[in-house]
C-alpha cells in the first residue's frame, strides 16, 4: 500500500461514508414506488431478507476485495488474481459502471434541485396533478434548465471528491448523513400525521400475501441490490480505504441495517400521504415529482406556507442523498486516475466533471439516452459486476485470504463462527440468486 493512500478514521466514518454510497435515490425515490407497484408490505419484507441474506454477503465481498488489494477498483482483481488476463480484463467494468450510472444519476439530482428550489418559492401551491405534471414536463423539456442543474450537482459532488478522503467524503458523509437521517424522521412524523395517512401505514405493516408474485421476490432482490450500491465499484474502492484493524462483518452490517432503515423512513415519509391524497401507490417511477408537490400542497391548503417548507425539506432530503451516492461513484474514476497515472485529486475530479456532465448533457437532453444508460446499467452491467465479484471472493482468492480479511487474523471474538456461515452465503447462496435476478428481468 502506498503511503499515500488515505484510510477513513474510524468504524462510524467507514459507516457513514459507506451507508452514504448506499442511502441515495434507490432509498429515497426508487424504494417507495417499487414497494407501491409490488405489493406493499410484503415486498418490504422480501427486500428485507434479500438484503440480510443475499446483498449483505455480496456487499462484505466487495469490501474483501477492496481492502485485501488495497487498491483502485481495476487494479484489485489484476492483483488478487495473481496477474490473470480474464480478471484484470473485469476490472474494467467497475470503473466504466460508475461513471455511466453518475451521467444520469446527476440528471435526476439536477431535477432535485429544481424543485427544492420549485417548493421553497411555493411553486406547487393549490396546484392540481395535471398543473404538477405540466411543470414537471415542461421543465424536463426545456433544454437549458436541466442541463444547468444537472452540471450544478455534478459540480457540488466533484468539489468533495476533489477534497480528499478524509477531508472531503468523510467530512461530507459525517455531516450529511445524520442530517439526512433528520431530515426523512421529520417528512415522516409529518405525512403519518395527516388525515386518512392511517390507510397508508396499513399498506406498509399488513402484509397481503395474495399480492405475493414471483416477480415480487425478483424485484425485491434488484432493489435491494440498487440500493447498496452493489456492482458499482464504489464498495470496493471504499474498502479499500478501512483499515486493516476494522471489523469488515461489523462496518457491513452496519451499512446495510442503516440502509434498510432509511428505505422504511422513507417509504413512511411517502406513503402515508400518497394515500392521504388519494393518489395511486403504484404511480411509477414519476411519484416524487409529478405527484409528492401535490400532495403536500393539498395536505397544507389552509396552512401554504407550511406545505411549502415541508416540500422544501423532502427534496433538500432528495438532493443530498443524491449527492451522497454521486460522490461515492466518482470517487470510483479519481481513485483509478490519481493511482494508475499518478493524477492529482482535483485533476482527476474535473476531468470526471467534463466527461460524465458531458455524457449527463446528452441524458438531459434526450429521454431515450437517459433510458438507455439506465436500462444498460441496472439491468445488465450491475449484476454482471456483482456476479463477478462474489464469485471472485467465493472461488478465486485464497479461502485463507478472505478468512484473514473477514476474522482479522482470527483475532476478531466470535469470527470463527460467523466466518463459515458468511463463506457459504458467499459461495452457494448469493451466485444462483444474482442469476435469478438476471434472468427475471428479462422473463417478467
Amino acid at each position: 500500500m502506498s503511503a499515500k493512500r488515505e484510510n477513513f478514521g474510524s468504524r462510524m466514518a467507514v459507516i457513514l461514508a459507506m451507508a452514504g454510497s448506499a442511502i441515495g435515490l434507490g432509498n429515497i425515490w426508487r424504494f417507495p414506488y417499487m414497494v407501491g407497484e409490488h405489493g406493499g408490505s410484503v415486498f418490504i419484507i422480501i427486500y428485507v431478507a434479500a438484503t440480510l441474506l443475499i446483498s449483505l454477503p455480496v456487499f462484505v465481498s466487495e469490501v474483501v476485495i477492496g481492502r485485501r488489494s488495497r487498491s483502485n477498483a481495476l487494479t484489485a482483481f489484476w492483483k488478487l488474481s495473481s496477474g490473470k488476463r480474464f480478471w484484470k480484463i473485469v476490472g474494467f467494468l467497475p470503473i466504466a459502471i460508475p461513471l455511466i450510472i453518475a451521467s444520469y444519476y446527476s440528471v435526476i439530482g439536477g431535477w432535485s434541485i429544481d424543485y427544492l428550489y420549485k417548493s421553497a418559492a411555493m411553486t406547487f401551491v393549490h396546484t392540481e396533478p395535471s398543473q404538477v405534471s405540466a411543470v414537471f414536463d415542461s421543465f424536463v423539456t426545456n433544454g437549458a434548465e436541466p442541463v444547468l442543474m444537472h452540471l450544478l450537482f455534478l459540480l457540488f459532488c466533484t468539489l468533495v471528491v476533489s477534497s480528499g478522503v478524509k477531508s472531503g467524503i468523510e467530512r461530507f458523509s459525517k455531516i450529511t448523513l445524520p442530517a439526512l437521517f433528520v431530515l426523512i424522521v421529520v417528512i415522516a412524523v409529518y405525512s403519518i400525521s395527516l388525515p386518512g395517512a392511517l390507510a397508508g401505514v396499513r399498506y406498509l405493516v399488513k402484509p397481503d400475501f395474495s399480492a405475493l408474485t414471483p416477480s415480487t421476490f425478483a424485484y425485491a432482490m434488484g432493489q435491494s441490490f440498487y440500493s447498496l450500491s452493489l456492482g458499482m465499484g464504489a464498495i470496493i474502492t471504499y474498502g479499500s480505504y478501512v483499515s486493516s484493524r476494522e471489523n469488515i462483518l461489523a462496518s457491513s452490517a452496519g451499512t446495510a441495517v442503516s440502509d434498510l432503515l432509511f428505505a422504511i423512513l422513507a417509504g413512511f415519509a411517502i406513503m402515508p400521504a400518497v394515500f392521504a391524497a388519494g393518489i395511486e401507490p403504484g404511480a411509477g417511477p414519476g411519484l416524487i415529482f409529478r405527484s409528492v408537490p401535490y400532495v403536500f400542497s393539498q395536505m397544507g391548503q389552509g396552512a401554504p406556507v407550511i406545505s411549502s417548507i415541508v416540500a422544501a425539506i423532502f427534496f433538500l432530503a432528495v438532493v443530498v442523498a443524491a449527492m451522497t451516492s454521486c460522490i461515492s461513484l466518482l470517487e470510483v474514476g479519481v481513485a483509478f486516475l490519481v493511482e494508475k497515472f499518478s493524477m492529482k485529486r482535483w485533476h482527476a475530479g474535473f476531468l470526471l466533471f467534463f466527461l460524465c456532465g458531458g455524457a449527463g448533457v446528452l441524458c438531459a437532453l434526450d429521454g431515450r439516452v437517459f433510458d438507455g444508460f439506465d436500462y444498460l446499467a441496472s439491468n445488465i452491467l450491475l449484476l454482471l459486476m456483482a456476479l463477478l465479484a462474489v464469485v471472485f471472493v467465493g472461488f478465486v482468492m485464497k479461502k485463507e485470504d478472505v478468512r484473514d480479511e473477514l476474522t482479522n487474523s482470527g483475532s476478531l471474538k466470535g469470527s470463527g463462527t460467523l466466518f463459515p456461515v458468511v463463506y457459504f452465503l458467499i459461495r452457494w447462496v448469493a451466485p444462483p440468486a444474482v442469476v435469478l435476478i438476471f434472468i427475471s428481468n428479462f422473463i417478467l
